[in-house]
Order: C-alpha cells, then structure tokens, then sequence
C-alpha cells in the first residue's frame, strides 16, 4: 500500500467520530465499507505507522469524571521547541501540545484530577526546562463543537 485512497477516506471517516464500541469494532468498520475485517486492520495500521492517524482513543468531558482541565502556553527559544515538548510529553494527563506562530508559541492541554495538581507538574515542566512563566488559563466553561473531517 503506497497511497491515501478513496478506502482509506471511507475508514477514517467512519471511525473519527463514532468508532463502534464491540468487542470487533474493525469488523463492524469493515462490514460498513465493504470489505474485510483484516484489510481493515492493515490499512489502519498503515494510516498510524504513516502518521495520517496519530491516535484512537475515547474522548472524555473532564468535569463528568471528576477532572479538571487547562490550556497552555510558553515562550520557548526556537532551539529548545524540540526539547521542551519531550518534557511536557511525559505527564499523562497533556493531551496534546503543538507549536504556533507568535510570542507564545507552544499551546499545551493538561488534565488532571485537581488543579493543584497541574500546578505542581507545570511547576516541574518549569524545573526540568528552564522555561518559566508558563501560562495556565483553566477551563472556565465548556464549548465542545463535533470536530468531524470529512474526507
């Protein structure tokens, strides 16, 4: 397989959103797009090893489970982009970080049982990289929009 195709599309669009909760959620896929249960598996492995799919996995509504969640943002040197997202990497509860143009330039989600205890990470995320003043602006009300792509 050297290409995206029109069954590639097809795959992600039907498990972006609503990936089927059974014990064979690629089977159910499969059985959807009209082909087999191991092409299925294949072709999703090709998407992730490719980078196309960067991750499947449940999206959970912080507050309902009984978390709290913040947004980021750093003022790091361009030199130490690479290094600085290796350390905020490692704590469970970033989501995901990404670089942006402008002062601020590197954006960070944080979830975690307590805000105290986003604190005390982004406190280490300062000691282990140098970068201070790492802003923390919480989540004061939700607007979740369906973020669906389709392909």
């Amino acid at each position: 397989m050297s290409s995206f195709d029109n069954l590639d599309r097809e795959i992600l669009n039907r498990i972006q959103s609503d990936f089927p909760v059974t014990s064979r959620p690629f089977l159910a896929i499969a059985e959807g797009v009209g082909v087999t249960e191991d092409i299925v598996i294949e072709r999703v492995a090709y998407l992730k090893q490719t980078g196309i799919i960067r991750r499947i996995g449940g999206n959970f509504v912080p507050g309902k489970i009984g978390f709290v969640s913040t947004l980021c943002a750093a003022r790091v040197p361009e030199d130490r982009v690479d290094a600085f997202a290796q350390v905020v990497n490692q704590f469970p509860g970033v989501t995901h970080n990404y670089q942006r143009d402008g002062d601020l330039n590197i954006w960070f989600t944080f979830i975690a049982p307590s805000m105290a205890d986003i604190e005390k990470n982004l406190k280490i995320i300062s000691e282990q990289t140098g970068i201070t003043g790492i802003l923390n602006m919480p989540a004061t009300h939700l607007f979740k929009i369906r973020a669906h792509f389709d392909l």
